[in-house]
């Protein structure tokens, strides 16, 4: 009675034993596959430190800082260039480096301190400035803190090592399509350009001379009702359009009051940014 019951103690203690095996092994299948994804998107700087972990060797497990020269030191590996590849390339190398070492070593490196990645935002659009990564950054996350008022969203891209990455920017930030959005990397520049003129200018004989903030579809009499009609010595038909354009100027003559009076509605043109309305005084 108790040898049976000795066994079967036994034989649960066992069967406990490779259940946790089990878990342990489904434990590093995820988090590899955890570190994989983020390894393939960030990539190591100087001023970084890194988690080398190898797995049953303690003693080749450390934190290593990467130097200027954009090296490290490890025990058993000695000097590898870790500046410029991402952690699971250097996963590889670390392993590579300790085959002679340990068999089949398990290498793990993530990042312990990230503090050399940066991405760069220029361009007369936006107030320029330098951003530092301290964690996994998308485009979107990092342009909800940046004034884009002044920004060219179709004007927009991303440079990354000397090549033009396209982003609809518009469809990102203002229709939230996600798959206009891109995990950043060290030394990414994001360029704005700035958007036209912003405004339009209503003046001359008007009731409140002014600049209007340009809106898609603003019209003249759009323009003319901002700035609270004719005043009382406005030739209300002596009216310009004035339009500059790649250096040239254009002035387009419309009959305010015919347009106000709604007797002819092609006055009534589209407005673009820059121009200027400007009703004339009367003479009498």
């Amino acid at each position: 009675m108790c040898l049976c019951s000795g066994m079967n103690g036994l034989a649960t203690m066992r069967v406990l034993a490779l259940n946790v095996v089990s878990l342990f092994v489904a434990l590093l299948v995820v988090c590899g596959a955890v570190h994989a994804d983020e390894a393939s998107e960030y990539v190591i700087g100087a001023g970084d430190s890194l988690n080398v972990f190898v797995w049953g060797e303690e003693e080749l497990s450390v934190t290593a800082l990467v130097r200027p020269d954009g090296r490290i030191s490890l025990p058993g590996a000695g000097e590898i260039m870790a500046e410029g590849l991402t952690p699971a390339a250097l996963q590889d190398q670390v392993s590579s480096r300790l085959a002679n070492l340990v068999k089949d070593p398990l290498v793990t490196v993530s990042m312990a301190e990230i503090a050399n990645s940066k991405v760069y935002i220029i361009g007369g659009g936006v107030p320029s400035g330098v951003f530092d990564l301290k964690q996994k950054t998308t485009l979107l996350q990092l342009l909800a803190n940046v004034d884009l008022t002044r920004a060219d969203l179709r004007g927009a891209h991303v440079l990354r090592d000397g090549t033009k990455l396209e982003r609809d920017f518009e469809s990102l930030l203002q229709k939230g399509d996600l798959s206009q959005d891109l995990a950043l990397r060290h030394n990414d520049i994001i360029f704005f350009p700035a958007l036209p003129e912003p405004y339009v200018y209503v003046l001359g004989a008007v009731s409140t001379p002014q600049a209007l903030a340009f809106k898609e579809g603003m019209t003249v009499l759009d323009a003319l009702l901002a700035a609270g009609g004719f005043n009382k010595f406005a030739n209300r038909n002596d009216m310009i359009v004035l339009r500059r354009e790649n250096g040239v100027e254009e002035r387009i003559k419309v009959r305010g009051r015919d347009l106000a009076e709604g007797k002819d509605l092609s006055q009534n043109i589209l407005l673009r940014r820059g121009d200027y309305i400007i009703t004339n005084d009367s003479l009498f």
